[in-house]
């Protein structure tokens, strides 16, 4: 299932690596964030690339646009699939971001993360947004298209409606998927069958699959339910 992208977010190259051996052609990639990268860094990225696997780095780039361009080119010559900034970084950071990606022969994809799945209005609140979380989400969705950018990253609550607003060909990249409910840092949250259905490109799946019993069922069982949808 090319839409299933699995969070290897766990703490060593050889775990990591394991999971990737079990999972591989069930999923479509696999995402690669702060806690492991800071661990392990580029060299597994280079592993999992030479094995044919798409890779999501997902270190939400956040700084001037010469930085987060050079950051990109970096991420690019690895091969990366995939990459994340922040869309709050504005326009001109995004337009650097992706004319940086595009020097490469493979584009490497850039998207923009919105609010963050952990956020609700409270969290929000506390960092000076007064607005409604929705339309937060919908406004950086905004710049990210001006920027020209490839997509974003949102909640699958704002699926539906970012999906009307950015149009079919827009990647909205979506974690928070939950087929039941967790006791975990996630706010908003959705199931992988309503999420493939409310316009999802890519679902973003971490501690359902890698901290099961089993993950390869586990993962299974989540391609199934997105095939079903």
């Amino acid at each position: 299932m090319d839409q299933l992208l699995i969070a290897l977010d766990v703490d060593s190259s050889a775990r990591a690596m394991e999971l990737a051996d079990e999972l591989r052609d069930v999923v479509g990639g696999f995402k690669i964030g702060s806690r492991l990268f800071t661990a392990e860094g580029p060299t597994l990225v280079n592993r999992l690339v030479d094995r044919g696997d798409r890779v999501f780095l997902d270190l939400k780039y956040h700084d001037i646009p010469s930085t987060v361009a050079s950051a990109i080119r970096a991420a690019s010559a690895l091969g990366v699939w995939m990459v994340t900034v922040h869309a709050s970084g504005g326009v001109a950071m995004m337009r650097a971001a992706r004319e940086a990606a595009e020097e490469t022969r493979d584009s490497t994809r850039v998207v923009g993360v919105t609010v963050l799945t952990s956020f609700d209005e409270a969290a929000c609140g506390e960092v000076g947004i007064t607005r409604p979380v929705a339309d937060q989400v919908d406004a950086l969705a905004g710049l990210a298209l001006r920027a020209g950018i490839d997509g974003i990253v949102a909640s699958p609550l704002e699926l539906g409606r970012l999906r009307a607003l950015c149009g079919p060909d827009f990647l909205i990249v979506t974690p928070g998927i939950r087929q039941r409910a967790a006791d975990d840092d996630q706010s908003r949250t959705l199931g992988p069958k309503a999420a493939v259905r409310a316009g999802a490109s890519y679902l973003v799946v971490g501690r359902p699959i890698i901290a099961a019993d089993a993950p390869r069922a586990a993962a299974e069982e989540i391609c199934a339910e997105m095939s079903s949808a």
